[in-house]
C-alpha cells in the first residue's frame, strides 16, 4: 500500500511513522507513506495556500489551486483508490472503515486546516470524508495519523502475530475481553481459574462471554444489531 498525505504541517505528522508498528510496516516495505507539503504548490512568491472566503466570515480557507496541482501530479504517476479528506463533519472513523481501506492499494489523505477547504476541492477530488470524532482540532494531521495507524496495522505482515488484529475490540462487534499476565495473584487480585485450566474451548467461551458483558456495560449501542 502507498499513502500520500497532503499537509501544511509535515513536521507535525512525521513522528507517528517513526516508531512502533507504523515504522515496522514501512521498514518491511509493506507500506509507503509520503508527506507532501502543500506550500510547495502555493501561489505567487509567498507560496500562498489560503485565502478569505467569499461572502465574508471569520477564518481563512485552503484554496483549490494548490491542492488541484498537487493531486494532479500524484495522479499522473498512479491511480488512487480513494482521496480522503480529514474533516470534523466527515463520516466517523470506525473499524469497518479501517478494514475496508486496508484492502486498498493507493490512498491520498488531505489534511484540512483553518476553516477547511474550498468546497470545489470536495466536489472535484474527494471520494471519502472521515472524522475521528465530534470535536475540532487545529488541523487534520493528527486525524490522518490515527487513520493511518488504524489501517496499516491491519495489512498482512505488519503485525507479526496477524491473528492479534483479528481479536481487537470492534472487529467482531464487541469490545475485547479482559486479559492477564503473570503473576497469577497480585495484591489480592487473582487471575480467573478458567484461564489457568488449559482447556482451550472453555477459555474461548469464557472470553466471548466476557467480551459480551463488557460491551453490554460500556457500549450497549454496539449490541443494537
Amino acid at each position: 500500500m502507498r499513502i500520500d498525505i497532503i499537509t501544511l504541517l509535515p513536521e507535525l505528522i512525521k513522528s507517528p511513522f517513526e516508531a512502533s508498528i507504523l515504522k515496522r510496516g514501512i521498514e518491511k516495505g509493506i507500506v509507503e507513506v509520503h508527506m507532501h507539503d502543500l506550500r510547495h504548490y502555493g501561489l505567487n512568491k509567498y507560496n500562498q495556500v489560503d485565502d478569505y472566503q467569499y461572502g465574508g466570515g471569520a477564518g481563512m480557507v485552503m484554496m483549490i489551486e494548490p491542492i488541484d496541482r498537487l493531486i494532479q501530479d500524484l495522479k499522473a504517476e498512479r491511480d488512487y483508490d480513494e482521496v480522503i479528506y480529514m474533516t470534523p463533519d466527515g463520516e466517523t472513523l470506525n473499524q469497518g472503515i479501517a478494514n475496508q481501506l486496508s484492502l486498498k492499494e493507493n490512498l491520498i489523505i488531505l489534511c484540512g486546516h483553518y476553516k477547511g477547504v474550498d468546497q470545489r476541492v470536495r466536489d472535484l477530488f474527494v471520494t471519502k470524508e472521515i472524522s475521528i470524532g465530534d470535536y475540532v482540532l487545529s488541523g487534520g494531521e493528527l486525524g490522518a495519523a490515527v487513520l493511518c495507524d488504524a489501517v496499516i496495522r491491519l495489512i498482512p505482515g505488519v503485525i507479526s502475530d496477524e491473528t492479534s488484529a483479528l481479536t481487537d475490540s470492534h472487529q467482531d462487534g464487541l469490545l475485547a475481553p479482559p486479559v492477564y499476565t503473570r503473576p497469577a495473584e497480585y495484591k489480592g487480585l487473582k487471575v480467573p481459574e478458567i484461564l489457568l485450566s488449559g482447556h482451550a474451548g472453555r477459555i474461548e467461551e469464557w472470553r466471548e462471554e466476557q467480551a459480551f458483558e463488557r460491551t453490554k456495560k460500556r457500549r450497549p449501542d454496539m449490541l443494537k444489531d
